[in-house]
């Protein structure tokens, strides 16, 4: 995963597109993520809770 981090980390440095104050604040963040090694946890933890609360509405609904 770090070395996921340090892809984007490049991409944004390197872009032209992103505004410069927007990039600071992006690279701080990415800077905690790659220091943090529960960071993928985190993420994954996320995902999991939104898919049990929409996974009745789903369900419900037929789609699943």
């Amino acid at each position: 995963m770090e070395e996921r981090i340090n892809n984007v980390i490049e991409k944004v440095q390197e872009s032209n597109t992103i505004v410069q104050e927007n990039k600071d604040a992006i690279m701080l963040k990415l800077e905690e993520w790659r220091d943090e090694e529960e960071a993928i946890s985190d993420i994954n933890n996320h995902f999991k809770q939104f898919w049990m609360d929409l996974e009745p509405i789903f369900a419900e609904l037929g789609w699943i």
